[in-house]
């Protein structure tokens, strides 16, 4: 590991994290972030002290699975009024650590930062018969009418688009849901597919925010506008007797019905059809965009379902539902893992074929950047990602992402006009 180098900082820093006893401890805000090579981490911060004071300033780093990397620690004494910047750089593998900053015994802050995290090594571990388990999937699913019925709301509906409620049948015959808002003028409209979070409540879009294009909100079976008619409990650990019967063959299959219906729609331009979601939606984003090759790209933001081995290790859930269901079943972690990798996106983001926009929140602890980079990494198409580096699971606040990805959508349906306007 290269020595630690103390330096003096020159840089913007972020509010106080620490004050006590006189004493403010602030990190610098170039601190939180991902760094790329050939650059170094470095992380930063500044001790300011009203009165004369004494004490030691501690970085500790972990990997993001709690495994120690590396602490350093800087005495400091300030006299009345007095400031020192203080900071190190280390030589770190690609991934994302966990940073505590102490003074003394008081945490002054805890963040993670994030390097190299395109040359993550999460290896694909899909079982010999993968693909076929998908291909029977979505051969049941086919072999179901879908029978859909659209039941207008004419209390959300506008001038410029009506919305419905759409009620559809799905792999096993099971009735799902959504709500759909369609542009009144005539026409032929690009569409946006969004996939829910876990257990979110159904929310239907605004008739009057987007009126060029059409819009489906799913929901998957037992949630959303589903949850009176839940059979499955806590989706998570559903079914868990057999990748045949466990809850996210149904939901996966499910996003692809979603994808049907759109396409089924005359006012849908069905060379435009995008799909986006965040947490469980980014992982059916991803699955959809797997088991589908109609999506022209997708919009996963914080996905969830990302590499089992590793994510069960460093999130607290669904760890905490996974392991005493598996128990209960009499099933080791080994077998348990085999049943979860039929549904892990690292496995099945090599099927992708559009262009990917990822976000995530650098400090999340629900799904993990580590976690989201492991389906990231093994996509083989144009892709790229964008940080949050305040911002945990709740990206869904951050109004940047959602201009971000419409930008994206807007972007890709330019270039597919302007390249079937050419042929």
């Amino acid at each position: 590991m290269r020595p630690f180098r103390l330096f003096l900082l020159t840089t913007l820093l972020v509010p106080a994290l620490l004050r006590a006893e006189g004493v403010t401890v602030r990190v610098c805000e170039g601190s939180c972030r991902v760094f790329l090579s050939p650059e170094r981490p470095a992380l930063r911060a500044v001790v300011s002290a009203e009165e004369p004071a004494a004490g030691v300033l501690r970085f500790d780093i972990r990997t993001d699975a709690g495994e120690p990397v590396c602490v350093f620690e800087q005495p400091y004494t300030l006299g009345g009024g007095d400031s020192v910047r203080l900071g190190f750089e280390f030589q770190a593998a690609p991934g994302f650590y966990r940073a505590s900053l102490r003074d003394g015994e008081r945490e002054a802050a805890a963040f993670t930062f994030g390097c190299d995290p395109e040359r993550i090594e999460s290896p694909v571990d899909a079982q010999p018969d993968f693909d076929e388990f998908w291909a029977r999937a979505r051969a049941e699913l086919d072999a179901v009418a879908p029978r859909y019925r659209l039941h207008p709301d004419r209390e959300r509906s506008t001038e410029k688009r009506r919305i419905y409620l759409v009620e559809m049948r799905s792999l096993g015959g099971e009735t799902i849901r959504g709500y759909y808002a369609e542009p009144v003028a005539p026409g032929k409209y690009p569409a946006v597919v969004t996939f829910m979070g876990y257990g979110s409540d159904a929310w239907c879009p605004d008739a009057d925010a987007a009126p060029e294009r059409v819009e489906f909100v799913l929901s998957h079976r037992g949630q959303g506008l589903n949850k009176p008619e839940n059979r499955y409990g806590d989706w998570v650990v559903s079914g868990l007797e057999s990748p045949e019967t466990y809850y996210y063959r149904g939901a996966f299959m499910d996003a692809v019905r979603a994808i049907d219906f759109v396409a089924s729609r005359p006012k849908v331009d069905t060379r435009l059809i995008f799909a986006e979601g965040g947490s469980q939606g980014g992982a059916l984003t991803l699955a959809a965009c797997a088991l589908d090759d109609r999506i022209a790209a997708a919009a996963p933001y914080v996905p969830f379902l990302n590499d089992f081995p590793d994510y069960l290790d460093i999130a607290p859930w669904p760890a905490s539902a996974l392991f005493p269901a598996a128990e209960r079943l009499g099933i080791d972690r080994e077998e348990l893992l085999r049943r979860l990798s039929y549904f892990d996106i690292k496995n099945l983001a090599g099927r992708v074929r559009c262009p990917i926009l990822m976000g995530f929140g650098l400090q999340d602890t629900v799904c993990p950047p580590h976690t989201n980079f492991a389906g990231y990494n093994q996509l083989r198409v144009p892709k790229e990602w964008k940080v949050y580096t305040r911002r945990g699971h709740d990206l869904h606040n951050e109004s940047d992402w959602f201009v971000s990805r419409d930008r994206f959508f807007r972007e890709h349906e330019q270039s597919i006009r302007q390249t079937q306007h050419i042929n």
